[in-house]
C-alpha cells in the first residue's frame, strides 16, 4: 500500500486566472448594459482597428493617438455571449495549470502580451481597412501554446460520442492542441467564418505562448540550479 506524503511547500495562490475570468465577464456585462448604439461606439473606440499600423510613420503616430493601447483594451471586448463563453472555457482549462507552473505574474504577462501580439498580427494581416478586432481569443491562444510547451506529455479528458452513449477517454494534450492549431491555419484561408474571425491572431498568440513558456521554463530551471549549487 502506497500513501502519498503531502509536501510542506505550499503552492502559490492562483489568482490571475480567476481574476481574468471575472474581468472579462464584468467588462462584457458592462458593455451590454450600455445599449446598442453605445456598445457599438465602445467597440469602435477601444477595439483594435485594422489598416492603421502598416507604414512606420503611421505606427509612430499611433503611439500618440492611443492606437497601441487598443491592442490591450480589445481583449476585454466580445461580440456576444458565445464569443465570451468560448474564451472563458479554454482559459479555465488551460490557464490554471499554466499559471501554477509559471506563477500568477508571469501568467498575467503572458495573457496581456500574448493578446496584444495576437491583435497586432490581425491588424497587420487583415487587408480590409477600418475593421475592428475584439476578443480575448488571441490571448487564450497564447495560454494554450504555453500549456503545450509546459506540459508536452499531458493528457486531457475527452468525451467521445459512440452512438447513443458517451465515452470518456484520455487523449494526449499535444495531439488535441495540434489539431486545434491546424484548424486555425486552415480556417485562416477557408471555412464558413472566413473574414469574420481573426484566425491570424489565434496563430500568432499560440506561437507567442510557446516561445514565452520556453523562456520561462528555462529561467525557472536556471534559478533551481543556482539554489541547488550547480
Amino acid at each position: 500500500m502506497f500513501v502519498s506524503i503531502p509536501s510542506r511547500r505550499k503552492s502559490p495562490v492562483r489568482w490571475a486566472t480567476p481574476a481574468l475570468l471575472v474581468l472579462l465577464s464584468v467588462a462584457f456585462c458592462w458593455a451590454v448594459t450600455r445599449g446598442g448604439e453605445a456598445q457599438r461606439s465602445l467597440v469602435t473606440e477601444w477595439g483594435a482597428l485594422t489598416g492603421g499600423m502598416v507604414a512606420p510613420e503611421v505606427w509612430l503616430a499611433s503611439l500618440k493617438s492611443g492606437t497601441v493601447l487598443r491592442l490591450f483594451t480589445a481583449l476585454f471586448l466580445h461580440a456576444d455571449w458565445a464569443h465570451l463563453l468560448g474564451n472563458l472555457v479554454f482559459l479555465l482549462i488551460f490557464g490554471l495549470p499554466a499559471e501554477r507552473a509559471m506563477g500568477p505574474w508571469r501568467f498575467l504577462l503572458l495573457f496581456l502580451l500574448g493578446g496584444a501580439v495576437a491583435n497586432l498580427a490581425a491588424v497587420l494581416t487583415i487587408g480590409a481597412p477600418d475593421r475592428v478586432v475584439i476578443g480575448a481569443s488571441g490571448a487564450v491562444s497564447a495560454v494554450i501554446g504555453a500549456y503545450l510547451a509546459l506540459f508536452p506529455t499531458a493528457k486531457l479528458g475527452v468525451v467521445v460520442p459512440l452512438g447513443l452513449f458517451l465515452e470518456f477517454v484520455k487523449a494526449p494534450a499535444s495531439l488535441l492542441i495540434g489539431i486545434w492549431a491546424l484548424l486555425q491555419v486552415v480556417f485562416a484561408y477557408i471555412g464558413p467564418a472566413f473574414g469574420a474571425v481573426a484566425w491570424s491572431a489565434h496563430i500568432a498568440g499560440f506561437l507567442f505562448g510557446v516561445v514565452f513558456a520556453l523562456f520561462v521554463r528555462a529561467a525557472i530551471a536556471r534559478r533551481m540550479r543556482k539554489r541547488q549549487g550547480y
